[in-house]
């Protein structure tokens, strides 16, 4: 069985492959503070939980965008499992043409949601990651990464504003019913949910316009990917499983 782990800026997306089918996935958040003792006793457990022995794991493969984890992830790998790991960074096979001013700039979870993108959708294709960041990765019809946009996270902006403000509450994050807000919770709901709809909205109108393209595929992955696509109807697809599948599919070329 295959092991793919997905470092995130707020949580670790743990996901268990048999023969190209995933099995278990898990998610743990992501603290620097831990050790490799306490990852791998609490993913050993998580594993027990769904009757997976950890001398059924035969390959890993990671992603990372917190380098200061690196280290004590794959010595969790190399002392709880006895596999040194691949990671996903320069020189590892992925088939993605990286047309970018610096290719090594892209982070590994830009290449991995790329490469699983095209490989289960094709191309041309936009993927939308709903993380601490938003993402846009933008790849071609022969599988280019032709670039990439980054904005705020919804929850990263919504915390940032609560932050540095006097009387905004902590809120759930939901559509309202209507855009104009009549209690400051409905308030900042609507600012929330239908601005980001519109920054959506618009950025991928600019991509269609500077690619020369009336309509192009779009698939959005992460937590709050599901509410920001009832709001946006170019949103046709939504895969939570994205970036796991990704890696499956990188370490197939690997191996």
């Amino acid at each position: 069985m295959l092991l793919a782990v997905d470092i995130g800026n707020t949580n670790i997306k743990y996901g268990v492959y048999d023969e190209n089918k995933l099995v278990a996935s898990f998610r743990v958040s992501s603290r620097l503070s831990r050790t490799a003792d306490e990852y791998g006793s609490v993913l050993v457990n998580l594993l027990s939980d769904r009757n997976i022995e950890k001398s059924s794991i035969s390959g890993i493969i990671i992603s990372s965008v917190i380098p200061a984890l690196n280290y004590t992830i794959c010595h969790m790998c190399e002392y709880f499992f006895g596999i040194s790991p691949i990671m996903v960074e320069p020189g590892v096979k992925t088939g993605l043409n990286i047309k970018t001013d610096s290719p090594k700039e892209v982070g590994a979870d830009i290449i991995v949601n790329s490469v699983s993108a095209f490989h289960k959708y094709g191309g041309p294709i936009v993927v939308i990651d709903f993380g601490t960041a938003t993402t846009f990765d933008v790849v071609s019809e022969n599988c280019e990464l032709l670039g990439v946009i980054i904005a705020p996270g919804i929850k990263t902006s919504l915390e940032g504003l609560i932050q540095n403000t006097a009387q905004l509450p902590m809120i759930e994050i939901d559509a309202p019913k209507s855009v104009i807000g009549k209690n400051t919770k409905a308030s900042m709901q609507a600012g929330v949910v239908f601005g980001f709809s519109g920054l959506v909205e618009n950025i991928l109108d600019r991509i269609k316009k500077e690619l020369g393209l009336n309509e192009i595929k779009v698939v959005a992955t992460g937590g709050l990917g599901e509410m920001v696509a009832k709001e946006v109807g170019a949103i046709k697809k939504i895969d939570r499983t994205l970036t796991l599948d990704g890696l499956n599919i990188i370490y197939g070329l690997n191996k």
